[in-house]
């Protein structure tokens, strides 16, 4: 058994991880991922950031690109507007009741409010790519939003993520405030307003680990659950909000618990009448139910839970996007010469044997045993010429090669 692309690029391969944090990416990994703040500077990085989104490219999607919501938030204070403040008609042609309307966050941002851009790994080319790449670095699915604030301003006053977080900043300058967490390593349905007392309290009260400004090309890393605020100074301020929806172990317990769905005394139901919110008459049934959740957690396979984690996991960032019409294209015109690569960011598994299984985020594709060191081959990630794969004469490449493209697993690299 073999396992290919989706695994992740070897350490020395991470240029997107590399743009988010200066330093060795081991000792990040070993030492701060998940558990401490960290604040990169610039001229420790490898670039600024203006070649993945600016102002400009705010200006232009907010005008000229037809967003709809939930693509634009608006905040100020904390406090969130309402969208019928900022949305409208499309008009003749596009009449649709919620597109942005331009002028109207005009006014807004002009009186102190901040424009939250959401989802932009699926709006802006850049950081769609961006996003692909990152995802693949760091092996958890990414979300990136922008915020955009006008000066001595701030959007959303201290709390905390249930994501860990890279603030790359884009332009202006903006101070923020670090705190460790209230509540440690937050999931998805324990949000901050669940401890907005605490919050506030340790914001007023307790020494942040980080009191800093960052200035265009710095980057900033926020574990879940620590929290942090932020206020523009002199100008208006823009940053990227890389969201890492970490996977975590309790990821893994939520999946073996329904692993045992399988097991039919776990189905049975209880008794006519039981009042599930009687401790006494949970007594009689809480241990039988226990020992054999048990013993269903401890028989369970590490292929069982990998087949589940693959259909809840992998799809959580889209693949590289991919043309329609140029890659309908690719196809037809297939030839022996012709270069093709995995598709980037698409996740996937190849077993070898009789049949070949390659095992996609939503399918799986079974093909001949003879086609196994091709398979294998044209998944490494690297570019493959038809004609050069092994174990295969040239119609039988071409055959394989075309479904792989039928597929969407592999794009054609060159003509």
């Amino acid at each position: 058994m073999s396992t290919v692309p989706g695994a992740g690029p070897l350490p020395d391969e991470r240029p997107a991880l590399r743009r988010c944090v200066a330093g060795d990416l081991d000792e990040f990994s070993n030492s701060y991922w998940g558990s401490r703040a960290l604040l990169s500077h610039g001229p420790d990085l490898p670039a600024p950031y203006d070649d993945l989104f600016t102002l400009e490219a705010a200006d232009e999607l907010l005008s000229r690109r037809g967003l709809r919501t939930p693509f634009l938030r608006i905040a100020k204070n904390g406090a969130v507007v309402g969208d019928g403040q900022f949305t409208g008609s499309g008009g003749v042609g596009a009449d649709i009741g919620d597109q942005i309307r331009d002028d109207k966050v005009a006014a807004l941002f002009a009186s102190g409010h901040t424009v939250v851009l959401q989802a932009l790994h699926r709006t802006w080319p850049a950081l769609v790519d961006f996003a692909t790449q990152l995802s693949a670095d760091a092996g958890h699915p990414v979300q990136i939003n922008a915020y955009i604030t006008p000066a001595e301003s701030q959007g959303f006053s201290a709390h905390y993520d249930v994501h860990d977080v890279f603030v790359l900043q884009v332009a202006g300058e903006k101070h923020w405030t670090v705190h460790e967490p209230v509540h440690v390593d937050p999931l998805r349905n324990q949000p901050w307003t669940d401890h907005s007392k605490a919050v506030a309290a340790a914001a007023r009260d307790e020494a942040p680990v980080i009191d800093e400004v960052l200035r265009p090309g710095d980057a900033l890393y926020v574990p879940r659950g620590f929290l942090h605020s932020a206020k523009a100074l002199g100008g208006v301020s823009a940053h990227l909000t890389v969201g890492m929806h970490t996977l975590t172990r309790y990821l893994l317990v939520q999946e073996l618990a329904a692993l045992a769905a399988d097991d039919a005394s776990l189905r049975t139901a209880l008794p006519l009448g039981f009042d599930p919110g009687d401790p006494d008459q949970l007594s009689k049934v809480l241990p039988q139910v226990a020992d054999l959740f048990v013993r269903q957690i401890q028989s369970a396979t590490p292929d069982a839970l990998a087949a589940r984690l693959r259909r809840r996991t992998w799809s959580g960032n889209r693949p590289a996007p991919l043309p329609p019409l140029a890659h309908a294209a690719s196809i037809a015109s297939l030839a022996v010469g012709t270069t093709v690569r995995l598709r980037t960011g698409l996740r996937c598994r190849v077993i070898p044997g009789d049949p070949v299984v390659l095992q996609l985020p939503d399918r799986t594709i079974t093909l001949p045993a003879v086609t196994a060191a091709a398979v294998m081959e044209l998944t490494s990630g690297t570019d493959c010429k038809v004609g050069n794969l092994p174990g295969l004469d040239d119609p039988d490449q071409l055959v394989l090669v075309r479904r792989l493209l039928t597929e969407a697993v592999l794009v054609a690299t060159s003509p």
